[in-house]
């Protein structure tokens, strides 16, 4: 998030943790009550009127509505030094304009098999990067569409590596080198940045009685079974005073305006609930 506000008053940036910060210091001001360090455990919602929120403690917060943002938590892989080689920076899970930064002309390696891999592979290979695709399936037509997939076998700077698992990082302080196994045999391969596109899990088990769908993201207003309200709100879960906002909703796009602006829609949407 480093240095995307340079319209809003604040030009030299400004990073996750100081915005999150902020954000606390103005809602204290407005009088918000807040609980942290604390985690979610339970949602009771048997009170249609007043759903109550369990936190780890065993504390129970009555309320008028709910609004869920607990986010989703992307896939990593099991291997040895994963952890070091995300903390300095080298493992990404997105390929927007900041993530992209600094890696032009240089060796990348985008694991997944999906639309979101292969996007950010012919991003990356605009840059001049030299991409290694690793994919577990026998080819990308299983899970990317046909017309992506067709422009990543035409491209001269990406390298797709199919029937292929990741297993070793290599490198010093920053990444160096990755080893892919394909079919019992092993790969080192370049790589100075890891692109990591596996999914994700949805933050949402502590929202019981909650309908979600098949990977337990929280269906909201248009994804709702039929006739579960006679005229949904935006944002509005199964239960009429619970919203989901943000990743943890099915369907959501996976950027932090997005989320901006669907948590202010499902105030909205609260206040008008509230109403009656």
């Amino acid at each position: 998030m480093e240095g995307f506000c340079a319209r809003s008053g604040i030009p030299a940036g400004v990073s996750g943790e100081q915005l999150a910060r902020l954000a606390m210091i103005q809602a204290l001001k407005f009088g918000v009550q807040v609980y942290a360090p604390c985690a979610v455990v339970g949602l009771d919602v048997s009170d249609e009127l007043r759903p109550i929120v369990e936190l780890e403690d065993g504390t129970r917060i009555e309320t008028s509505a709910v609004v869920a943002a607990t986010g989703a938590r992307y896939r990593r892989l099991d291997i040895a030094r994963w952890a070091e080689f995300e903390q300095s920076g080298c493992i990404r899970y997105a390929a927007t304009e900041l993530d992209l930064r600094g890696y032009e002309s240089q060796p990348v390696a985008v694991v997944g098999g999906a639309n979101s891999a292969g996007q950010a592979a012919l991003s990356l290979a605009v840059r001049g990067c030299t991409v290694h695709l690793v994919v577990r399936s026998a080819d990308l037509e299983a899970k990317m569409s046909a017309y992506l997939a067709d422009r990543i076998h035409a491209h001269p700077q990406i390298h797709v590596h199919t029937r292929s698992t990741l297993r070793e990082l290599q490198g010093d302080d920053t990444l160096a080198a990755i080893v892919v196994t394909a079919e019992g045999e092993c790969a080192k391969l370049d790589c100075r940045g890891l692109f990591c596109f596996i999914g994700a899990d949805p933050a949402s088990d502590w929202m019981t009685g909650i309908a979600t769908d098949d990977d337990g993201f929280v269906l909201t207003d248009s994804r709702l079974p039929t006739g579960t309200h006679q005229a949904p709100l935006p944002f509005q879960t199964s239960a009429s005073r619970v919203f989901a906002v943000g990743d943890i909703r099915s369907g959501s796009t996976k950027r932090v305006a997005t989320a901006v602006g669907e948590g202010a829609a499902a105030v909205s949407a609260v206040h008008t609930v509230r109403a009656g």
